[in-house]
């Protein structure tokens, strides 16, 4: 069986992304992963989430891209898409200056967790551009070759058809927009929503308004940016 026969990957992003687990960086890659974990590292997310962003989120169906850098490296915060943490577990810094700025932007309350996966549902592309890293080691898998995985991620959903939306949030999600055909997408920059730079132009950006209201005029359906409340255990 092929590296790329092995994947469970989305029918859509599996035929778009099959020669690259046969390229060389990616063989790399899936033999250090392998090598980290028998030397008794752990790595997060878990295996079966490592690419629950394209699994969640339809190569056909993506109308906005995310743009995020490492998975969190506390135990059970990552679980595979950008910013998002399951059910339960704390709101993240950057996460909850995100919902300071949905409830500014769009008056949406926060819902009390920290969960994304019903805007992956909806065609947001939560995308880290490391898809692992090392518990406790920010940062710790960003040159093993996930980088151009998820720069060919990036060039397959550009050439898609149609008008898409990034939001490029920070200086390293910015760096992809030599990726992108400004002409075709809506490209929204901002600071990160990390409370080290939050203040310095991602709260008060609107783009949660301005990307519905650019979906709509290409004759999309918006995003509902609410997310749902899950009852307490």
């Amino acid at each position: 069986m092929s590296e790329a026969q092995a994947v469970k990957l989305e029918a859509g992003w599996k035929a778009a992304l099959a020669d690259q687990f046969e390229q060389p960086y990616m063989q790399a890659l899936g033999r250090f992963l392998r090598e980290e974990k028998a030397a008794g590292k752990v790595i997060y997310p878990p295996g079966s989430l490592i690419f629950n962003a394209l699994n969640s989120t339809p190569l056909a169906k993506v109308k906005v891209v995310i743009i995020g850098q490492d998975p969190y490296h506390g135990p059970g915060q990552a679980h595979g898409l950008c910013f998002s943490v399951l059910p339960g577990v704390p709101v993240p810094p950057s996460l909850q200056n995100i919902f300071k700025e949905l409830q500014r932007d769009l008056n949406i309350e926060p819902p009390g967790h920290g969960c994304l996966q019903a805007w992956a549902e909806q065609g947001v592309l939560l995308l880290n551009t490391s898809l692992t890293v090392e518990q406790g080691k920010a940062g710790s898998h960003a040159d093993k070759g996930w980088q151009t995985f998820t720069d060919r991620v990036i060039e397959v959903v550009n050439a898609r058809e149609g008008h898409l939306v990034f939001m490029l949030w920070g200086a390293h999600a910015q760096s992809k927009q030599r990726l992108i055909d400004t002409t075709r997408h809506l490209v929204l920059k901002s600071a990160h929503p990390s409370p080290l730079s939050a203040y310095r132009g991602f709260l008060g950006n609107g783009h949660f308004r301005r990307a519905n209201q650019y979906l709509q005029q290409c004759g999309l359906v918006p995003i509902d940016w609410r997310l749902p409340v899950f009852a307490a255990d």
